[in-house]
């Protein structure tokens, strides 16, 4: 399998590397800026020995070497600044994506698109629209981020290792995320049995600002260690036809009564992509905040002719 990742930056380079060493097929890093690629594949290369890995892994500059990607990694574009809404990248990032997709279009037509730049959601739209793929084969980066963020501060809070948390989290990455307190279970229990209302929603707002919050601390640029770790968890259940049951931002045709957007849901991901979409039984108040989600997602695409 060839896998490419466009975008060189932090999140692009771990993503690499984490992909080579998890074996998921040959790597090709690439970056408009001259040497950066190739320079990172070389490091990478060097630390086979030292990891006993056998993996390969090629840079460049010319994106021509995308060329017959089985799958296509984007994380190409603007990093957010402190201050900076995930909205206010859009105009920036979506000129360069557009132009990213033209030329996967072209030089790999059979690919299954990752998106990571941001804001994720309007992205993983734009994506769908500038490669004209089948909507099975667009995935968005957002929600399984945020679910592995909520779970970490559940670990924390009942001093507990994450692996013991399996949360869910739906909406729009970011701000419009929707942490499901009754979908989320500890050792198989639902959160909501374990922890009051009052420490949940603390919880909840502490997981919809952990972006932001590692943006503050950074000062420059934005996380990318737990977010390379999402991208790699979901080509791997491509890669490897896991069927595996993951937060993805996908296309949906009517699923929750949302139809012709790109939002975080529960997704089957394959060796096809988006496999089936996995809908959850919400309370009413989640239904309000899901759609609340939707509805912003679709007045942003209305300002763009995408």
């Amino acid at each position: 399998m060839k896998i490419s990742v466009i975008g060189a930056g932090n999140v692009g380079a771990l993503s690499a590397m984490r992909m080579a060493e998890l074996k998921l097929g040959d790597i090709v890093l690439v970056d408009i800026a001259k040497g950066l690629a190739r320079g990172k594949s070389l490091d990478l290369e060097d630390a086979r020995q030292i990891l006993k890995a056998s993996y390969n892994i090629k840079g460049s500059d010319d994106i021509n070497s995308i060329k017959d990607s089985d799958v296509v990694v984007v994380t190409a574009g603007l990093a957010r600044k402190p201050g900076m809404t995930r909205e206010e990248l859009l105009a920036k990032n979506s000129s360069i994506l557009k132009d990213v997709c033209l030329n996967i279009r072209n030089l790999a037509p059979e690919a299954i698109v990752v998106v990571v730049t941001n804001p994720l959601d309007l992205m993983t739209y734009l994506a769908l629209k500038a490669t004209g793929f089948p909507k099975n084969k667009i995935i968005g980066m957002g929600v399984s981020l945020d679910a592995s963020r909520f779970a970490n501060l559940i670990a924390q809070e009942l001093n507990l290792n994450p692996v013991d948390i399996t949360p869910v989290v739906i909406g729009a990455h970011g701000q419009g995320m929707i942490p499901l307190a009754g979908h989320t279970r500890v050792k198989g229990e639902s959160l909501e049995k374990i922890l009051d209302k009052e420490k949940i929603d603390s919880l909840l707002k502490r997981t919809v600002e952990r972006g932001a919050e590692i943006v503050s601390c950074l000062g420059s640029g934005s996380a990318f260690f737990a977010p390379s770790a999402a991208v790699a968890e979901v080509v791997e259940a491509i890669a490897k036809d896991e069927k595996k049951v993951l937060g993805a931002c996908v296309y949906l045709t009517g699923e929750y009564g949302i139809k012709d957007i790109c939002i975080g849901v529960l997704a089957r991901l394959g060796k096809n992509g988006v496999e089936d979409i996995i809908e959850l039984e919400l309370s009413d108040g989640e239904k309000k905040e899901l759609m609340n989600s939707a509805n912003s997602i679709q007045n942003l695409l209305r300002q763009f002719s995408f």
